[in-house]
């Protein structure tokens, strides 16, 4: 199967020579019909990635190929088949969301019943049929990231680009993007490039996951590849009646297969486990064998948050 996207050593440096490399010999592939997340810190260099992919500005070196047409030599052609979500809303507010939707479809080069269907086929997807002839000015920040996404959807691309689309939003906005994003995969079979700095969003939509840092991707696959290789144990934390617990409960705790190490802090026994799947039940049974009351069980399994502070020792909150 031939990759909607191949970049090959994709470089950028600002002011060369001697500015800084924002992007360095970055090789990347992303398939049809999957959503890959490119996961960073904030000036990680997922937006300038965005803005070389979409023809913003050209490779200091290296090409991408996205649909069969090179970034570096003919950026027109990328154009016509990519959809684009920038980070900051791109929209008229003193237009209404039809209005937009019209503005934009005839700078994509539709009109007639093309373009009307168009419209009502992105509202539709959107969910904002009821409100697309409302002003834009009147809408919630959650609603005009919506229609940015239909904005995006306009021309049917084979490849559409979002960058941090729901940066800014309240928890309920951030959730209905998300399920939108989760909805054009399922019923559309769409090709996302999905950039972000929510551990939660990459490991929650992901088909892949590419972990960007100081412009080089470090780390490429699944999410549960990328947790599986940093071999991270899980976390098991009991609250116990009482704070009684013997030494020769947490000896045998200690000794159980599976069980990396045991630590007591007064009603709490917490434990490090290779699979807690495998090892709870013996767990349970070494505990009400002892006669310990458990109040309270809780589980911490690693995530990419993790796996981006392993292999950077930073979190992905921090900036590089």
């Amino acid at each position: 199967m031939t990759p909607i996207i191949t970049a090959r050593k994709l470089s950028k440096q600002y002011n060369p020579p001697g500015g800084p490399m924002a992007l360095k010999e970055i090789d990347l592939e992303i398939q049809a019909g999957e959503i890959f997340s490119l996961l960073g810190p904030n000036g990680a260099g997922k937006t300038t990635l965005i803005a070389i992919l979409c023809g913003l500005f050209p490779p200091t070196r290296g090409d991408a190929i996205i649909a069969g047409h090179s970034v570096a030599q003919n950026p027109m052609a990328v154009k016509q088949v990519i959809g684009i979500v920038p980070e900051k809303i791109a929209l008229y507010t003193r237009l209404t969301g039809r209005q937009n939707l019209r503005y934009f479809g005839l700078l994509y080069g539709l009109d007639g019943r093309e373009l009307d269907q168009a419209i009502a086929d992105v509202l539709a997807v959107v969910g904002l049929t009821e409100r697309a002839g409302d002003r834009v000015a009147d809408y919630s920040n959650g609603i005009k990231r919506r229609l940015n996404i239909a904005v995006g959807l306009m021309r049917k691309p084979r490849l559409l680009l979002m960058d941090e689309p729901t940066s800014g939003l309240d928890p309920e906005s951030r959730r209905r993007v998300l399920d939108l994003v989760a909805q054009l995969k399922r019923d559309q079979g769409a090709t996302i490039l999905y950039t972000t700095h929510n551990m939660d969003e990459a490991q929650e939509l992901s088909d892949r996951v590419g972990i960007i840092h100081s412009g080089q991707i470090i780390a490429l696959g699944t999410p549960d590849e990328l947790i599986q290789a940093i071999h991270m144990e899980d976390t098991l934390r009991l609250r116990v009646e009482g704070s009684t617990v013997s030494p020769a409960a947490l000896d045998a705790l200690q000794q159980a297969q599976g069980v990396k190490q045991v630590s007591l802090n007064k009603d709490a026994i917490t434990l490090s486990l290779l699979s807690t799947a495998e090892v709870l039940p013996e767990i349970l049974r070494i505990v009400k064998e002892a006669g310990i009351g458990v109040r309270a069980l809780s589980v911490q399994q690693p995530n990419l948050e993790a796996v981006f502070l392993r292999l950077t020792g930073q979190s992905l909150t921090e900036t590089p």
